[in-house]
């Protein structure tokens, strides 16, 4: 058995408590809009619907959200039949419908980020807005060279040929 280093100790410790964070977020999200017939995934995909500047076709959704085409799309469905998306026609593709908010997921959306927003402000003044800013860098730039150093399926890869 390989000794691990103490560097790649606070890695393994930081990728662990990433998953924790993640559940955490999960559950507390799924509390605040359980209520409005959410779920934290609903949410989330509201939530980048809403956060888009232009109407975006599932595939670019999932992109922008990290995840497979194939959740998105059970999720976009699941709101569609809740009344909270439509699609409608893409100009660009004629398969790829674009996305978009009813009123009534507009309205879901903002209440949820109505209910969002005191747990925001807590964490903001028990951690401090130049802590918060210094973790979301750190996650952004973790996110970015993850993306770029993604193992093919059955992990074969060595990091040390990934570009950094």
């Amino acid at each position: 058995m390989t000794k691990r280093t103490n560097q790649e100790q606070v890695v393994n410790d930081l990728g662990a408590a990433v998953f924790q964070l993640s559940g955490r977020l999960v559950e507390v999200g799924n509390r605040l809009v359980e209520d409005l017939g959410l779920t934290e995934a609903r949410w989330q995909v509201l939530g980048a619907i809403a956060s888009s500047p232009l109407p975006l076709p599932v595939a670019h959704l999932a992109r922008h959200m990290g995840l497979s085409r194939q959740a998105v799309q059970r999720l976009v469905d699941l709101l569609a039949d809740q009344g909270l998306v439509s699609f409608v026609p893409n100009p660009h593709h004629q398969r790829a419908k674009w996305v978009v908010l009813t009123a009534q997921g507009q309205a879901a959306e903002a209440a949820a980020q109505e209910r969002w927003r005191p747990w925001a402000r807590q964490l903001e003044a028990a951690l401090g807005g130049e802590h918060l800013a210094t973790a979301l860098d750190v996650l952004r730039r973790m996110d970015a060279f993850l993306a770029t150093a993604l193992p093919p399926t059955g992990g074969e890869t060595d990091p040390e040929e990934v570009d950094s």
